[in-house]
């Protein structure tokens, strides 16, 4: 495939035919380098892809190294994005989470609830939580993706 083709292809998948509006990354402000990977991105018809958090600063320092701490920092880098988009955790309508420990998910339910209403409160989107083997991050226990829309 020639250099003109692959750019070509390269354009269109980055844009909106009908707009001409290219996909927004989301990066929130003193936030360390995304390398490799979005941390959001902002679709022209105000989907937010929201890249697989862990709990990590945004220095990406572990402050946390339990399961709630983690997952709860991993909501609040969430919200941050969604945030930085232009949109509320409200505008959330789909979270994945891919956890290492299912025992310690279900040992701190109580836990789990609290600190997920402390950064969400009683928004609730679509959930599905995959109990995995590891993480590409060592430390990381728990990493979580969503889908928001932000309107305009």
């Amino acid at each position: 495939m020639s250099a003109a083709v692959i750019q070509a292809a390269q354009a269109a998948a980055n844009s909106d035919e009908r707009t001409g509006v290219k996909p927004q990354i989301i990066h929130p402000e003193g936030w360390a380098k995304a390398l490799g990977y979005a941390n959001g991105m902002l679709m022209p018809d105000g989907t937010l892809h929201i890249g697989g958090q862990i709990g990590w600063t945004k220095d990406k320092v572990f402050m946390a190294k339990d399961f709630v701490g983690q997952m709860e920092q991993a909501l609040v880098n969430i919200a941050e994005i969604v945030r930085t988009a232009g949109g509320e955790v409200t505008d959330i309508g789909r979270l994945t989470w891919f956890i290492k420990d299912k025992t310690a998910y279900l040992a701190q339910q109580k836990e789990v609830g609290e600190a997920y209403r402390r950064v969400f409160g009683k928004h609730f989107p679509a959930m599905s939580m995959l109990v995995i083997n590891d993480l590409v991050e060592d430390e990381a226990l728990v990493e979580i993706e969503g889908t928001a829309y932000i309107s305009s």
